[in-house]
């Protein structure tokens, strides 16, 4: 079934956010000094839609100009246009997809907990199913996915799409929840095993170095990795530690090695982007105040 949020529902929201009328925004918050160079004077938080129930794995395909995104619960993938400054559905339903991101073909991959895989969607729109079982046995339900330069795809397989039917099917764990790589011939490999609900994960600028939500973990943590020729991981540490309140979900890692990272479900006055150098440190914050109301949101420079 396809959740369309009403007129008089998004009206409701749209009064709980206000952007700021005041440069540069408050809500982009220098934690350190080495921020400032990323907090551009003019640089404000914007909606961009409203109305949606629980939004992952934001996408951007600049060729179009548009985002992709997944509404998990609401079981459709959203897409808005920088045009028409709007959004409209791009794929309904959407087997409660999760996590995106694009190959180096452009080609959008996402996770999906209802089918319990991760799939391709081709050029000409139909899609090719790449993972859904491990040693003949079937995932737990894909989370998040990032693709390294050779080829390969490697994605998290927690349990979360699985607990109930909020997200997915209520179904029986099979297999453990790790981390796995995708060749690019297809063969898929086990790449850790040891991580408590793996969540969302992303490479370095150089690929030398894999970082991987722990989100079950206590405290919940952002694990560093070392790649080994680009197949294997090593030497499991940890890089940052959430402390007691904090919930980092998904992330991506700029071109200077720091790590944008959602945060979310915690202590109230956390949610928001935190932005960690490649040491681990704080330095940054985007801060939301409207944690628990769908909604979605760019920072704009």
């Amino acid at each position: 079934m396809l959740l369309i949020p009403t007129q008089a529902l998004q009206k409701s929201m749209s009064t709980l956010w206000t952007p700021s009328q005041r440069y540069p925004d408050p809500a982009i918050v220098s934690v350190t000094p080495e921020f400032d160079q990323y907090r551009l004077p003019l640089a404000k938080i914007e909606r961009l839609a409203t109305g949606y129930r629980w939004c992952e794995g934001p996408v951007w395909i600049g060729e179009s100009g548009t985002l992709v995104w997944s509404d998990v619960p609401g079981n459709v993938q959203y897409c808005w246009d920088e045009q028409s400054e709007s959004a409209r559905v791009f794929r309904a339903p959407s087997n409660n997809s999760n996590g995106n991101t694009r190959d180096r073909n452009g080609r959008l991959i996402s996770c999906e907990h209802l089918t319990r895989r991760v799939i391709r969607t081709e050029l000409d729109g139909h899609r090719t199913v790449l993972a859904d079982s491990f040693e003949g046995v079937a995932l737990n339900s894909p989370n998040d996915v990032v693709c390294h330069s050779d080829g390969s795809i490697w994605f998290t397989d927690p349990v979360f799409g699985i607990l109930g039917f909020y997200e997915g099917e209520k179904a029986e764990p099979a297999v453990s929840p790790n981390v796995y790589r995708l060749s690019p011939e297809g063969k898929l490999t086990m790449v850790a095993d040891s991580i408590k609900q793996p969540n969302g994960l992303a490479f370095s600028p150089d690929e030398s170095r894999l970082y991987v939500v722990q989100s079950r973990g206590e405290p919940r943590q952002i694990l560093e990795f070392d790649v080994v020729d680009a197949q294997t991981l090593a030497n499991q540490r940890v890089l940052i530690d959430a402390g007691k309140e904090g919930t980092p979900d998904g992330f991506r890692v700029d071109m200077d090695g720091n790590l944008w990272c959602g945060w979310g479900m915690g202590k109230a006055g956390l949610d928001g982007v935190h932005i960690f150098n490649p040491a681990g440190v704080l330095i940054g914050r985007i801060d939301q105040t409207e944690r628990q109301t769908p909604s979605f949101s760019r920072a704009c420079a």
